[in-house]
């Protein structure tokens, strides 16, 4: 069993913690609060074009990704999101970036996205875990009752992934964004209710080495 792994019941809600940068420590992954200071390791990583294909922004250069990190830092002062970087424990490296976003802290309620993560670290231990780190943290710290999820309609790999761990779809937005390719994207929303996560906990653990 993965540390932390049992479902501890919520003591209340922290509306004050949710805006609250933190560190999240795994055994594969940390999510540490980004800086700005962020910005040369993420562009070391994160300007490989397939890593953009199914999200509005695009970055191809170290300015794309300082502008990147200025867009999160900015919603984080706003009170709209809390952005981490994600790195790697194993050789201390950041590889990617995710955050918690449209925080409406008086309905209980996150999003947790604008992930991504290097291409030599997909499909490792990385994302499951960070994804478990930031819904443990939001269903039992926070005391988060909705967490939700959206990605691309047409991103069938980001879908079968939310599904897989128990995200419930619950419909399409039209023409939601508008993409810098100029492509209009349908989104597509999940969500994790409070009651669901244990089940979803049980699932995510399960992939992890």
């Amino acid at each position: 069993m993965h540390p932390g792994g049992r479902f501890r019941a919520r003591s209340g809600y922290d509306a004050a913690a949710m805006l609250e940068p933190v560190t999240l420590e795994g055994r594969y992954v940390r999510l540490e609060p980004l800086t700005i200071d962020h910005v040369d390791a993420l562009a070391d990583v994160g300007c490989e074009p397939s890593l953009w294909t199914w999200v509005p922004a695009k970055v191809a250069s170290r300015d794309d990704m300082r502008r990147y990190v200025d867009v999160a830092l900015a919603d984080q002062a706003r009170g709209m999101a809390l952005p981490f970087v994600q790195v790697e424990r194993a050789g201390a490296t950041v590889v990617g970036s995710t955050r918690y976003g449209n925080i409406a802290m008086e309905h209980r309620r996150v999003e947790v996205g604008w992930t991504w993560i290097g291409v030599p670290w997909q499909r490792t231990a990385v994302n499951t875990e960070a994804k478990w780190l930031l819904l443990r943290h939001a269903f039992e710290t926070l005391g988060c009752e909705r967490v939700e999820l959206k990605t691309d309609v047409l991103n069938a790999r980001s879908r079968a992934a939310i599904e897989r761990i128990g995200g419930v779809e619950e419909g399409i937005l039209r023409h939601h964004m508008l993409t810098a390719s100029g492509r209009w994207r349908d989104t597509v929303y999940y969500s994790i209710l409070h009651g669901e996560w244990p089940a979803v906990s049980a699932r995510l653990l399960a992939r992890l080495p």
